[in-house]
């Protein structure tokens, strides 16, 4: 089938050994790719129950069927497996330049099974899987081994994917790099990786897919090359990058802070957009085939942390520590934002964990003495979970399993065991449905809801119309995840522009009902894997706290019975 290779690589690891076999048109036709073939491919492949860091649990990395044309936003690749984190489906995307030689190898998707007897990483290309001892990259952070790695393999053509201190130590929400801090974030893919004994995967890819209708991609490729570069959101983010949610979510009440007490920060202006520009030097970066440049290259211009170089902090990472950890300081927020980068955390669990544990320690449950906004025994808290060391042992398992042993869940602030992030349900309450109903747990990508609530597009205190336009935003957003299309291209690509991209790709010519019945298909595939591996109905909620402790100058909180008929209506829609 035009768009794609029609070819699945399964790697064993254990016998060091590679199969190649074909992937049938039908079910790119059934699935398209990306999250679809992420979805199929786990679901037949993981055995039932499996223990996810046994050698058993399969790590699955796939491109989208617009990846490697020049389709704007079709610049991601993503990776799938059962997270050691929430026991559920795991799924995880990231951006950057990696996806390029990624989908260029020869495969639509990259199985790992079985793990190494000892540390090593894996070359990848059309010639096949070279097995290479680490030598001594074991040890080192995830910045620093890309580096070594890309001394060694310079280049366009490749991609190198590694995993820091946290990956080896399998803490359960470990992260992939790429890029110099671009990463598969959630979900725990590093610790995956790690339980693999995988300390790096280098892709080496130059070949060509062929696509269905180049005309046609081109065409559209121009059209949106000069309609997007004018769009009001692409000059919006462009010039402040998704920092600039830090002021909306404030003024709404809606910045989770004090370990989800409040819903405001007094020291908003010190770590919004504006303080990020002016305390660090900035320059916009765009990802491949992207003309929005969201990306911060920042360095910070002054203070203890002069010359700390990263890209960001985004608006999840400003939230996790600048609001739930009540650390004032941007240039604070960086240095705590490259410190995970390069232990290999994500920044949203990390920053959700710590914030936990200092309200643990004020309730007497541990003996690390840590208050908020205290940056640097935040930092030494990072690096004992990293270790897996004294306190941060018991932290590496996430709020979820930490709240158990401690005898508190019932401040727990987790959804099937993800963190959520920077938006409160308590006033964004189509949020509220988006982190119960939610895949892999307490996520805000799946549908992006804060999106059309901040905008106003929909009252987030009133359930009216809510379900149906919930459900329009999660299929349509499924496809983008099938392709492989960034989140921040959401306003700009709808059901027509989203049927012309497969068309040109992949040839297939879907009505809008094709698409949303693709999208219900995936759904259906990932809600089953996930009654498989233990999950239940009833867990499709949120956190009682947010029922019972109000938030903001307005008193906001969820109502059970409102929140009951928002859920039942979701189901409703959904056929579910």
């Amino acid at each position: 089938m035009n768009g794609t290779f029609g070819r699945l690589l399964t790697i064993d690891l254990s016998a060091k050994k590679t199969r190649s076999e074909g992937i049938p048109d039908s079910v790119f036709e059934q699935y398209l790719g990306g999250k679809g073939l992420g979805a199929y491919l786990l679901k037949r492949l993981n055995p039932p129950g499996v223990d996810p860091l046994s050698p058993d649990n399969r790590l699955i990395l796939t491109t989208g069927p617009a990846c490697g044309f020049p389709v704007w936003g079709a610049n991601r690749y993503a990776a799938f497996t059962k997270s050691p984190l929430t026991g559920i489906f795991a799924e995880s995307y990231s951006g950057g330049k990696a996806f390029q030689p990624m989908s260029r190898v020869g495969y639509d998707a990259f199985v790992l099974e079985g793990a190494l007897a000892e540390w090593g990483f894996l070359e990848i290309s059309a010639e096949g899987v070279a097995f290479h001892d680490t030598g001594s990259l074991v040890g080192k952070d995830a910045l620093e081994c890309e580096r070594l790695l890309r001394e060694r393999y310079p280049g366009r053509d490749h991609a190198v994917l590694t995993i820091g201190p946290a990956g080896e130590k399998l803490v359960s929400y470990a992260y992939v790099n790429n890029d110099f801090g671009r990463c598969l974030g959630r979900t725990g893919i590093g610790a995956v990786l790690g339980s693999k004994r995988i300390k790096a995967l280098v892709f080496r890819g130059s070949l060509d897919k062929e696509a269905a209708d180049p005309q046609l991609l081109e065409a559209f490729r121009k059209e949106w090359g000069r309609t997007g570069r004018d769009h009001p959101v692409t000059e919006a983010y462009k010039t402040k990058g998704t920092s600039m949610v830090v002021d909306l979510t404030n003024k709404a009440e809606a910045f989770p802070s004090r370990y989800w007490q409040e819903g405001r920060v007094e020291h908003w202006q010190r770590i919004n957009a504006e303080a990020l520009h002016r305390e660090c030097k900035v320059k916009p970066t765009a990802c491949t085939y992207c003309f929005m440049a969201c990306t911060r290259r920042s360095e910070v211009a002054g203070g203890r942390h002069e010359g700390l170089k990263i890209d960001g902090p985004e608006y999840e990472t400003i939230y996790a520590f600048g609001g739930l950890n009540l650390v004032e300081d941007i240039r604070e927020i960086a240095y705590l934002n490259d410190l995970c980068d390069r232990l290999g955390l994500d920044t949203m669990t990390a920053g959700n964990v710590t914030a936990f544990a200092i309200e643990s320690f004020k309730r007497g449950k541990i003996d690390f003495s840590i208050d908020y906004g205290q940056v640097d025994r935040i930092a030494e808290l990072l690096e004992l979970i990293a270790a897996r060391e004294g306190i941060g042992d018991l932290l590496s398992e996430g709020v979820r399993a930490v709240a158990r042993k401690l005898g508190l869940e019932e401040i727990s602030i987790q959804v099937k065991g993800l963190e959520p992030a920077g938006y409160d349900p308590r006033y964004l309450q189509g949020m509220a449905l988006a982190y119960a109903v939610a895949d892999r747990g307490a996520c805000h990508l799946r549908t992006t809801f804060y999106k059309p609530e901040l905008s106003g597009m929909i009252d987030p205190q009133s359930n009216e119309g809510k379900a149906k336009l919930f459900l329009e935003y999660e299929d349509r957003l499924a496809v983008f995840d099938c392709l492989i299309i960034c989140r921040f291209f959401r306003d700009y690509y709808y059901w027509n522009e989203l049927a012309t991209i497969i068309e040109g790709s992949l040839g297939l010519r879907y009505s809008e009902a094709d698409l949303k019945a693709v999208a219900a298909r995936v759904a259906g595939s990932i809600r089953a894997y996930n009654l498989q591996e233990g999950m239940r109905p009833q867990d499709e909620t949120v956190p009682e706290f947010f029922f019972r402790h109000p938030v903001g100058s307005g008193s906001f909180r969820l109502d059970h019975g409102r929140f009951a008929e928002l859920l039942a209506g979701y189901y409703r829609v959904r056929g579910v």
